[in-house]
């Protein structure tokens, strides 16, 4: 790892000595040995003088290679370091999709200045996909797709097929519309090339194909690519006339995307508050929830004051009431955290609520009686008495219990009333747990006080 470090770091000194001497041959060597993340990192990092340097030296082709493998607001970084003209030239050799996503990061005249300097037809492209919002099918797809007429032979189809593969997204799905562009059917490369050469592509299509609106959310589209083992789904108007297709790639990176966004939901926030907001407006985001979440934790405190002569007799149950709730909370976290992703890749459903809280239940059963049993032990031999550490124990099997049943339905109710599930997930199914976790653990303990006095 050492070695592999010296090696990256050695790299980097000889690509900023290439610079330096503007040298165009050792500059191509010294990236082409780099890792694409550390090329990206490193570019990020420049100094503006030195990154304009470095992008004289390489070609259009090679920066929208770089660009491409870097995340949108970077890239953009990058764009801005280039002339108008030559910006435009880069996002040509890139995917729509890709250079969509870079001209969104941009300023609305910084954008328009460029695509002014491409070729029209690529430039009406980008257009017409940043008419979409960024996190719909519209915003993700690219128009890059075979489309081919029901009236064509089997033998015409493979002609047209050849003509404009390379410049298609994918190959393996070729489209089939009508006269206004509608889409009316889908084939499949091998189905195309094992079928007889006379045979109209209408009599072969598979009718009806599995689509997406182009209005609707990127996570649709995601959840339908992995639920029907798809390479890619095609996006569709109102009126299904065809606009463009979403790629098996791509789903896979709305998923990752849409998983870290819900991540940070589940603390409070987002990506973009945390990335673009002022610490007063990251403040106002999270705040409510913070406000809420202090509501409901009143209640246990209400709880634990009814409950004050138990603790006033058996004070060393306060000492294990923080590791509950501790324990508890992150099994609940856990449970919501799973049920936020399910719900977003179409694993869990309203309609299976029942199986996937039994499943979670038994988990957290089995979870449940082994941290019960250890808890439950150590409070035997700290207070000497086994009482007390079968009330512990049981208070911790009830606490991780309830904790799980909330961590599975708290989404799953959010969802129903129209709320988003990583939003509340997290911040409720915290503060319920405590208030129910720590009512069964003081009830217990008040049942069996006679034994632990």
């Amino acid at each position: 790892m050492e070695a592999q470090l010296f090696d990256v770091q050695a790299l980097r000194a000889h690509l900023h000595d290439a610079i330096a001497a503007r040298d165009r041959e050792h500059t191509h060597v010294v990236l082409a040995q780099l890792p694409p993340e550390e090329v990206a990192q490193l570019l990020e990092e420049l100094p503006s003088e030195e990154l304009a340097q470095l992008l004289q030296l390489i070609s259009d082709e090679e920066i929208a290679q770089l660009l491409e493998k870097m995340d949108a607001a970077t890239a953009a970084h990058i764009v801005r370091k280039l002339s108008y003209a030559r910006a435009a030239d880069v996002l040509e050799e890139m995917a729509p999709d890709n250079a969509t996503d870079i001209a969104g990061e941009l300023d609305p005249q910084e954008a328009e200045a460029i695509l002014v300097e491409m070729q029209p037809a690529e430039a009406d492209d980008i257009r017409d996909l940043l008419a979409y919002p960024p996190d719909t099918a519209g915003g993700r797809m690219t128009p890059e797709f075979v489309a081919i007429s029901p009236d064509l032979t089997v033998d015409e189809a493979l002609v047209a097929l050849r003509k404009v593969a390379s410049e298609a997204e994918t190959i393996y799905y070729v489209y089939v519309v009508d006269d206004h562009d509608r889409l009316i059917g889908v084939l499949n490369l091998r189905d195309l090339v094992v079928s007889p050469p006379g045979r109209s592509v209408g009599e072969i299509m598979i009718l009806e194909p599995i689509k997406v609106r182009a209005s609707e959310d990127q996570e649709t589209a995601a959840r339908l690519l992995g639920e029907y083992n798809l390479l890619a789904i095609p996006v569709v108007d109102d009126d299904d006339r065809l606009l463009g297709i979403i790629t098996v790639d791509d789903a896979a990176d709305i998923l990752e995307q849409e998983f870290s966004e819900d991540y940070l939901k589940m603390a409070g926030t987002d990506a973009e508050a945390m990335e673009r907001r002022t610490p007063a407006q990251v403040a106002m985001i999270r705040l409510p929830w913070l406000l809420g979440t202090m509501t409901i934790e009143l209640l246990a405190g209400l709880v634990i004051s009814r409950f004050d002569h138990v603790l006033q007799q058996v004070i060393l149950l306060a000492s294990f009431m923080p590791v509950i709730s501790a324990v508890s909370g992150n099994v609940g976290l856990q449970a919501a955290a799973i049920v936020v992703r399910g719900l977003d890749t179409g694993h869990v459903s309203l309609r299976n609520w029942g199986r996937q809280v039994f499943k979670e239940l038994s988990a957290s059963l089995l979870m449940a009686i082994s941290c019960g049993l250890v808890l439950g032990t150590i409070g035997a031999i700290w207070s000497r008495h086994l009482p007390f550490g079968i009330v512990i124990g049981g208070a911790m099997i009830c606490s991780m219990l309830t904790a799980g049943f909330m961590g599975t339905m708290m989404p799953m109710i959010s969802k129903r009333l129209g709320f988003d599930p990583a939003t509340t997930a997290g911040p409720f199914e915290t503060a319920f747990q405590d208030v129910i976790g720590f009512g069964v653990f003081l009830w217990l303990a008040s049942m069996l006080i006679h034994w632990l006095s």
